[in-house]
């Protein structure tokens, strides 16, 4: 609870002069939540999410510094996605750092986008940067060059959520009810 307090005031001293940005709100409510780990549902049908049906989808707020949290997301025994959320001198950013298991990253990482307006304290929403929408391409995935990403907290619940044209992806989380970590995947540490 101490860590938690002491990285939400750092967090808020962090943008000299906007302790009451959205931004810095947003970047307090995930810190509270810094080393637990919670399960959440699929809640959107898309059927390009069926191998998320029926998989324990597990999310983390496992590494807290004053501009930065990684929050890693389990589908199942997968344990190559994490999304980092960056503190900028405008607002947020969203990378999506995937992994292989031994540590060694994916083809198709650190994409994600920088917020392009203030949001709110508890819905920020980041569209594909250019690095990303160059990486699709690059990588045969045109189709995502319009991604924006969402993510959402309240006091009950974390959201992740992607929306491009015809596709909706959402998870949520209940942060009313903490869950054991998984272990961190194998390698992780070396990665960094």
């Amino acid at each position: 609870m101490r860590v938690a307090v002491l990285l939400a005031a750092g967090l808020a001293a962090c943008s000299a002069g906007s302790h009451d940005a959205p931004a810095d709100i947003f970047l307090g409510a995930l810190a509270q939540h810094c080393g637990k780990a919670f399960e959440g549902r699929l809640v959107s049908t898309d059927e390009a999410d069926r191998d998320f049906a029926g998989k324990r989808l597990v999310m983390e707020v496992r590494e807290c510094a004053p501009t930065e949290i990684r929050i890693p997301f389990h589908v199942g025994e997968d344990r190559s996605r994490t999304l980092v959320v960056t503190r900028t001198e405008t607002g947020l950013r969203l990378k999506h750092d995937h992994r292989h298991e031994d540590g060694s990253p994916d083809e198709l990482t650190n994409y994600g986008g920088d917020t392009v307006a203030a949001g709110s304290a508890s819905r920020q929403e980041f569209p594909a940067d250019q690095f990303s929408k160059d990486l699709f391409l690059d990588e045969g995935r045109a189709v995502s060059v319009d991604n924006v990403w969402a993510v959402e907290i309240t006091d009950a619940s974390f959201a992740y959520e992607l929306r491009r044209p015809n596709r909706h992806f959402r998870v949520e989380f209940d942060l009313t009810k903490p869950v054991a970590p998984p272990p961190p995947p194998w390698g992780a540490a070396a990665a960094r």
